[in-house]
């Protein structure tokens, strides 16, 4: 349990058994953590929800409440504030000697769906939040004691692969390289506009490949473990989690027999205009609801048909408790669709499927774009940021391994995705996010580094407790509040959560590095025992963060 439950919780039973608190609603009372810690460790309302129900001035209810708090063993002083706050400061004992459990959750079996790279395409600027936000909720969720299995539901199946094998038929094309696959269907695309006849080339490919035709089979075949090296290689250079599963539409195609079956034992296929359709507008709804399309006009299945049998898959195979998609935003409709589909079909309930969409990621003016002027790839990012990070560290004086500085731009870059609230779009500033300083990735990795250094100079040794610093409980508090922001960050899905937690752990850090110093000679042994064990803590505390963010530690800064 974390401290923030365990003190609120015992707050909230106190309250209980206090005779003149007997017969009240006390369900509206919080535990709150003050922004000012001088004022208080935790404080709450009590007095002052509860003055209507007794009718008497929140001051006196305080009055009554406060005795019954000092009593608990973990207090050491409860005092009023202002028109009747309760404020409470813990014991330095306890809370040094306070440790974060593991958390207690029912555990759940989580399909993660993110990533939605496409075959035979570049990934682009949009794949990155979805990467780095899935992976990292993809983490905590496994820490929190979560089942998980990750999906990149890769697009391999539509019009896209068409495209490009009429651009490789066309040009005659035998051998492929991994960058010249990436420029096959921008160019394609760009020829078909102008070139009706090579569009209905593409279109005639994309049906006969849906059907099995050999000859598409064996190129796609061909071409397939090219894309999926070059994905692996993003994934690897991100610092990811494997994916479990890399399937997309050509798998989930499989499935859309038994999934036609299920809708028509429900009479909910419906022909319109040549398409089969189900209705999915509900009376309540405010906004435009078009149907769901599981076939169109031409009867070649469509992306919402594989949608939902990629659903159906994971039923049969991982019966999950929950499907967590992480998208853009514009696939909300989409998804919206797909679930209520699913939900008539019975294959899940209305709380066991999510969409979480994130905002985009725009230039200083306008959309993001490279040098050249084009818009800006996934890839390109990534070079963005190693160039800055390289230059930074050069411009500092520094002598560090080209290893370290990839680790610095890595940690840059996916430290500044993940502090941004994930619904609402940034500004992406590549000579910001390398600098050292700020709420930046490498200002907590240079953090990590420092702590790192001076625990190895000295070993840790058992201490008695009689007092601690300011500096030293804040952190402490800090630290113990670890588990509560976690749980949040998940069951919230906001990342930004766990890293603006992680830069104000550091500051205090570096607040307690300045103002309690540890090695130097003229500490105080009994200070210099507890401060290394404080040290070591934030440690623990700061690598768990950091990994679970998806960063590394290198061993100098």
């Amino acid at each position: 349990m974390n401290l923030y439950q365990f003190v609120s919780d015992s707050i909230k039973s106190l309250l209980v058994k206090i005779p003149e608190l007997a017969n009240v609603d006390l369900s509206n009372i919080s535990i709150e953590i003050p922004k000012d810690r001088s004022f208080g460790d935790f404080s709450t309302n009590a007095a002052m929800i509860l003055t209507k129900q007794l009718g008497k001035p929140p001051r006196q209810i305080a009055d009554i409440i406060l005795p019954y708090l000092k009593e608990l063993d973990f207090v050491v002083d409860a005092s009023i504030a202002g028109p009747g706050f309760i404020n409470i400061k813990l014991k330095d004992l306890f809370i040094f000697n306070y440790v974060n459990q593991k958390p207690d959750i029912k555990p759940e079996t989580i399909d993660m769906d993110y990533g939605a790279y496409n075959v035979a395409k570049s990934l682009h600027i949009g794949h990155l939040r979805t990467s780095i936000v899935g992976d990292t909720l993809n983490r905590i969720a496994k820490f929190l004691g979560h089942k998980t299995i990750s999906y990149n539901h890769i697009g391999d199946w539509g019009r896209p692969m068409g495209l490009v094998m009429a651009w490789i038929e066309k040009n005659s094309i035998t051998e492929i390289t991994a960058k010249e696959l990436d420029n096959f269907y921008p160019l394609a695309a760009e020829y078909a506009k102008n070139n009706p006849e090579f569009l209905e080339r593409a279109r005639i490919i994309t049906a006969e490949f849906q059907e099995g035709n050999s000859k598409w089979t064996e190129l796609y075949n061909k071409f397939m473990p090219i894309s999926l090296g070059a994905m692996n290689d993003i994934i690897k250079r991100l610092g990811m989690l494997p994916f479990d599963n890399t399937l997309g539409e050509a798998n989930a195609s499989k499935y859309l027999t038994p999934v036609e079956k299920l809708l028509r034992d429900k009479n909910l296929l419906q022909e319109s205009d040549g398409a089969q359709i189900v209705t999915v507008r509900k009376d309540s709804d405010t906004a435009p609801m078009p149907p769901f399309m599981f076939y169109n006009s031409r009867g070649a299945d469509t992306y919402d048909a594989t949608d939902l049998a990629a659903l159906y898959y994971r039923k049969i195979t991982d019966n999950p408790d929950r499907v967590i998609y992480l998208t853009d935003v514009r696939q909300a409709l989409h998804f919206e669709q797909v679930f209520r589909v699913a939900q008539m079909i019975n294959l899940f309930k209305p709380e066991q499927l999510e969409h979480q969409y994130f905002g985009t990621i725009n230039g200083k003016n306008g959309p993001l774009k490279t040098r050249d002027g084009n818009a800006a790839g996934l890839l390109d990012i990534i070079e963005i940021v190693n160039n800055a990070a390289h230059k930074r560290v050069t411009e500092s004086g520094k002598e560090l391994p080209k290893e370290t500085i990839d680790m610095i731009a890595m940690a840059a870059l996916k430290f500044n995705d993940l502090m941004h609230d994930v619904k609402s779009d940034y500004i992406f500033d590549a000579e910001q996010v390398v600098q050292f300083e700020g709420r930046t990735g490498p200002y907590i990795l240079y953090t990590a580094v420092r702590l790192n250094a001076i625990l190895k100079k000295a070993p840790l040794k058992p201490c008695e407790i009689t007092k601690m610093d300011t500096d030293e409980r804040n952190l402490l508090l800090m630290i113990l509040d670890f588990e509560r922001c976690i749980l949040s960050a998940f069951y919230r899905r906001e990342t930004d959560i766990i890293a603006n937690y992680a830069y104000d752990l550091c500051q205090l850090i570096n607040i307690f590095y300045h103002n309690c110093p540890i090695l130097r000679d003229d500490v105080d042994t009994k200070d210099r025992e507890r401060r290394l064990q404080i040290a070591d803590k934030a440690y623990k505390t700061l690598s768990t963060a950091i990994d679970l963010m998806g960063l590394k530690i290198p061993p100098e800064m």
